[in-house]
């Protein structure tokens, strides 16, 4: 250990506070809170620790600190440190993928839509978490059949297409009764709380119908509709907890991994999933307890949270001012323990993988180092997509030691008519010019998708703005597979194809790939779905949508006359319809 650290570990405080570890750029590696600053960060520089958190230490170079006044305060400012800097060694639950709600706003007109988002308001009533958004979505779209809600996020002057296809009272320019919404929300409410007998026994009665009229489409729509409310609403071995709603959660660490656990109740419905699973830097309680708190920056609060006994909750009854139970006995101590006990299953069926993985990447960054002659950390990867100079994109995708880093990730959308090697000038010169003026942090490696005029792009481009980087090229073979590693000399670098280098280029070049040419895929979607009726005066995406469904096809507009568009649209914009169209060499 450095003498500079040494001398800074002995003038730590005695205080509660947070801690902030650096690498040699000044990079947050991980932010950790405590109760006394000396004691804790004192713990990572002495004693024996696993080979991953022996990893993590190696690469400290630096830290600060911050002193506060309460563990509440720690706890608080730990939240808001990992939100900003996102250390890559912090057990994170912001990054991760939240469960749907459905949110009934508390409006005069009130709206009802799926949100991911949740930030609760005095004019809205949140429902859920659903299971997953497919059984959000097609709860939403049942209730949006049996109650007209307003749909539109702002009121219009006039109404819209929902209106007349009778999805919505036109609210925006007829005066609707506000018992009606009343009633409407009062219903929705009861559905959401559970109370689907009446909906459902009707939707089976409309099925029948359909059914026997040989209306067999039909038909599954409404058997979809009641297998989505039962897949949502079912009971599941709760049923002592119809009237609460409570988050369970629980964790078991082991062999330098942790895993959590949470079961959401919600009106005697059962939640189950796994949080995460993730290699452990830091204490199993503290990283738990950080855990808990950014879970529920992205969440509602319950009425009442369950945790294990002997977890410190001291700072967490502060801050999520919530009720936190901690059974002794009882139905919730045998809700802990089935949430422990499915912690531990997952823990134990996954940690071989997660094992493996973990070696693979750093065998893979080990065998770079030493193919390279020099510590790489930060890989930015470039790819370009396009046909025939159309639709031309490109893409970069970022690898920070062996991990893909999305959040860093950035499309751009490039001259057209431009060569590969022009192509790949402008997207370098547009990273890199960016990165110099806002005084960003540089890649150690820079990595182009293609072979010779990538390769010279990128050196024309690097060395034109005075940078020091690492130039390789990813080249593939005929059958579009990762062959050969290049550097900027054109010279090939050998790798072996069983080792876990070549492995993790052939992924990384993968993850370029596909990252530019689902952005190319996109545009040239969104292309082709234009039409010349979004090129005319006053036809907008409601009238371009009552035309088609009243003609049913573009060629029936086009054969219109101004009498038969006046049906539909204004007389003035008919006839623009049928002036442009008439001109026009389409179809």
């Amino acid at each position: 250990m450095k003498d500079y650290l040494k001398a800074k570990l002995s003038t730590l405080p005695q205080e509660p506070g947070c801690y902030l570890m650096k690498d040699k750029r000044g990079k947050i590696l991980y932010v950790g809170k405590a109760k006394n600053l000396k004691n804790r960060v004192n713990q990572y520089f002495v004693g024996a620790h696993d080979y991953k958190t022996t990893k993590m230490v190696s690469l400290v170079h630096d830290f600060d600190f911050v002193i506060t006044d309460s563990e509440k305060a720690a706890l608080i400012l730990e939240i808001n440190l990992i939100k900003k800097y996102r250390p890559k060694y912090n057990i994170m639950f912001i990054d991760d993928k939240t469960y749907p709600y459905i949110k009934l706003t508390n409006e005069k007109y009130p709206t009802l839509s799926v949100v991911r988002d949740i930030k609760k308001d005095r004019n809205s009533k949140y429902f859920g978490p659903y299971p997953d958004v497919f059984a959000a979505n097609q709860t939403l779209k049942i209730l949006r059949e049996l109650y007209p809600l307003r749909r539109c996020k702002t009121m219009p002057k006039k109404v819209c297409l929902y209106y007349h296809l009778n999805q919505c009272l036109g609210p925006c320019e007829y005066d609707i009764d506000p018992l009606i919404y009343e009633e409407m929300s009062e219903k929705i409410t009861k559905f959401l709380r559970g109370d689907t007998k009446e909906t459902i026994d009707e939707l089976y009665k409309k099925m029948y119908e359909a059914s026997d009229n040989l209306e067999y489409e039909k038909a599954k729509l409404y058997n979809d509709s009641i297998n989505s409310i039962n897949y949502v609403v079912s009971k599941q071995e709760v049923d002592k907890m119809d009237n609460y709603d409570i988050d369970v959660f629980a964790y078991h660490s082991d062999k330098g991994y942790i895993a959590i656990q949470g079961f959401m109740i919600r009106s005697g419905k059962l939640l189950e999933r796994e949080f995460k699973l993730l290699a452990l830097y830091g204490d199993p309680d503290e990283e738990f307890i950080s855990f808990i708190s950014q879970y529920y920056e992205n969440h509602i609060k319950p009425s009442e949270i369950v945790l294990p006994l002997a977890i410190d909750i001291e700072g967490l009854n502060e801050i999520l001012d919530t009720k936190i139970v901690q059974p002794h006995k009882g139905y919730r101590k045998k809700l802990i323990d089935m949430c422990l006990n499915n912690a531990i299953k997952q823990l134990e069926l996954k940690f071989e993988v997660a094992q493996k993985k973990y070696d693979d990447i750093e065998k893979a960054n080990n065998q770079l180092n030493e193919l390279l002659n020099k510590d790489i950390s930060r890989i930015e990867l470039f790819d370009i997509s396009h046909i025939s100079g159309a639709f031309t994109v490109g893409a970069m995708v970022v690898y920070e030691d062996g991990l893909p880093l999305k959040k860093d990730y950035r499309l751009y959308k490039l001259s057209t008519g431009n060569s590969d090697f022009d192509s790949m000038k402008e997207i370098l010169y547009r990273r890199y010019f960016r990165l110099l003026s806002e005084e960003e942090i540089m890649p150690d490696c820079v990595i182009v998708d293609g072979g010779k005029p990538q390769i010279n792009a990128a050196k024309e481009i690097i060395s034109s703005l005075g940078l020091n980087i690492i130039i390789l090229g990813l080249a593939k073979d005929e059958h579009h597979s990762t062959s050969i590693l290049l550097d900027e000399d054109l010279n090939e670098l050998e790798v072996d194809k069983d080792s876990e280098l070549f492995f993790l280029f052939a992924r990384m070049q993968d993850e370029v790939h596909r990252f530019a040419i689902t952005y190319h895929k996109k545009l040239r979607k969104k292309a082709q779905t234009k039409s010349i009726l979004d090129e005319i005066d006053g036809v907008g995406k409601v009238r371009k949508e009552k035309l088609l469904k009243h003609f049913k096809s573009f060629k029936a507009i086009k054969n219109a006359s101004i009498q038969e568009l006046s049906e539909v649209v204004p007389n003035n914009v008919a006839q623009n319809i049928y002036r442009v169209l008439n001109d026009s060499d389409m179809l």
